[in-house]
């Protein structure tokens, strides 16, 4: 399940690609995201550690996307707020991976196939759907 965090976090996102290069501040973030602001500052510091947002400091600081919205993919914020998209360790790609605790063998592990295809489903929809899609999606339902 998506943790509230992340939700957060795609949020405030959405918000600074809708901004189109413009630099808003953790105040106007929190606003839009509907977050609290507190919570958002930790969220939005975690997301600048891993470069998806940069960080401006000062009178005219705010934050901006480090890149453009079209490359950041909802899979990539998930995986920086949330870890892994897999529903167990065992199904995370080489990096993330590792062996249940209460499976004495994967191989014969009848979860394992079911699991893998989620995962799999799961990061080709995310890893497909950027923030650009979504800031245009939103503008969209604004103009309805």
């Amino acid at each position: 399940m998506l943790s509230q965090k992340a939700r957060y976090a795609l949020r405030a996102l959405v918000e600074l690609a809708r901004a189109e290069g413009g630099q808003l501040t953790a105040g106007e973030l929190a606003l839009r995201a509907d977050a609290p602001r507190k919570f958002l500052e930790a969220i939005l510091l975690e997301l600048s550690r891993n470069r998806l947002v940069t960080s401006r400091r000062g009178k005219f600081g705010g934050y901006t996307l480090a890149r453009p919205a079209a490359e950041i993919s909802f899979a990539a914020v998930i995986r920086v707020v949330d870890g892994p998209l897999a529903l167990a360790p065992c199904v995370s790609p080489a990096l993330n991976y590792r062996k249940c605790d209460d499976c004495p063998d994967r191989n014969l592990c009848t979860l394992r196939e079911a699991l893998l295809r989620a995962r799999d489903a799961t990061a080709e929809v995310l890893e497909g759907y950027t923030l650009a899609d979504a800031s245009v999606s939103v503008a969209q339902l604004a103009a309805i």
